[in-house]
């Protein structure tokens, strides 16, 4: 999520939109059990490229620049890296770009202003810095123009028809200001419906979390390894493995949410850093209802949905303020991730999230997750606290 204002141009939205239809109705044959499997191991490749790219650009930044200086900050130059950096890694066979609905768009960087010009060559750089740093793109060098064009691969409309990507290239923007949690998210539909999805968390500890993961520049002090790849698919579970080394796609035991786990023993639930994003005092009531007594974790972006997947803690909760409309970008990833360990994420009533009606969720109340024997008790006291 950048600091400046994303609105995207209608022309390449409507250029974006008319290839999707294209795309999607010449006939293509059904996917294959290998074709996911390629599909599976591009995204998790493409999020990796993403995830050192914000982690090398993090380590760089000056947070009070970042916080002042909106359009030009590190952070927004990171946004604009990240997004080109995934979309160019996801290019078709045939070299196109990949249909996808995602949060930036380049109309900031084509201005004609000396600052923007700055900004794009900022942007270029750092995507091709990062290239330069894998020996499978070392040799691959990206115009300003071609960094733009994959920027707006992302202008797609989404919606119930076709095969799209779903990003959200640092999600957390202030947890990446503020040397918390972020995290690069991917994932894919096929009409309307969770395909896979690949969560890149740079700063989440390997180890269970503990109090304090999710505070500011909680990353600067951790002396464990930092930096964990989720990744899922249907049918295939969800499986976790270290972000910075190790194989493209996580090849270990898949997570399983049984009513055996962990973190039903000594039950706490996750909600987000900034109460901007949601209402602590309808979580804090929640958690009153359920006897919750130890306090919450509280963690910037889709983190909080590996951390669920892998047992840190048995629920989340997010209310955020009347009005506001959530991006499907915000939860695609997260959501089938903790879907194939066997979680339920929800709307605030319980109903299924549903990701066919364009770039926006119509949610009622806020989103909720839960492992499987506590999302319905879960439901149960938000409604009561809700309609008090």
């Amino acid at each position: 999520m950048a600091l400046v204002s994303r609105r995207h141009s209608v022309a390449v939205m409507a250029r974006t939109s008319a290839l999707c239809a294209h795309r999607s109705s010449n006939g293509a044959p059904p996917s294959t059990p290998a074709d996911q499997q390629k599909r599976l191991h591009r995204a998790c490749a493409a999020v990796r490229l993403a995830s050192r790219l914000c982690a090398d650009a993090q380590r760089r930044l000056d947070p009070e620049d970042a916080a002042a200086k909106g359009d030009a900050s590190p952070v927004t130059v990171a946004d604009y890296a990240a997004q080109a950096i995934v979309s160019h890694a996801l290019r078709e066979e045939d070299g196109s770009l990949p249909i996808m609905v995602a949060e930036e768009a380049a109309d900031e960087l084509r201005r004609s202003s000396e600052e923007a010009r700055r900004l794009r060559s900022r942007v270029a750089a750092l995507v091709n810095e990062t290239l330069a740093a894998f020996p499978d793109t070392k040799d691959q060098n990206l115009s300003e123009e071609e960094v733009m064009d994959a920027i707006d691969a992302g202008a797609a409309a989404g919606g119930p028809k076709g095969a799209f990507w779903v990003l959200d290239p640092i999600d957390g923007t202030r947890g990446f200001v503020g040397m918390r949690q972020y995290s690069v998210c991917l994932a894919r539909l096929q009409d309307g419906k969770l395909e896979m999805g690949v969560l890149g968390c740079p700063n989440l500890p390997a180890r269970a979390l503990e109090d304090g993961d999710g505070d500011e520049d909680a990353a600067l002090h951790d002396q464990g390894e930092l930096g964990c790849l989720f990744a899922a698919m249907k049918g295939w579970g969800t499986r976790v493995g270290p972000l910075f080394h190790g194989d493209v796609v996580p090849d270990g035991p898949p997570l399983l949410l049984s009513t055996s786990t962990k973190a039903d023993l000594s039950p706490r639930f996750m909600e987000s850093f900034e109460t901007r994003h949601s209402r602590h005092e309808v979580s804090a009531a929640v958690a009153r209802k359920l006897g919750v007594e130890r306090p919450s974790l509280k963690l910037d972006s889709q983190c909080k949905y590996g951390a669920l997947a892998r047992g840190d803690a048995p629920m989340f909760m997010r209310f955020p303020p009347k009005g506001y409309k959530e991006k499907i970008w915000d939860h695609a990833a997260g959501t089938i991730i903790v879907e194939e360990a066997g979680g339920t994420v929800s709307d605030a009533r319980g109903n299924a999230l549903d990701f066919s009606q364009g770039r926006f969720l119509e949610v009622e109340e806020g989103i909720i997750a839960a492992i499987p024997q506590m999302h319905q008790k879960l439901v149960d006291a938000v409604q009561s606290v809700l309609l008090k």
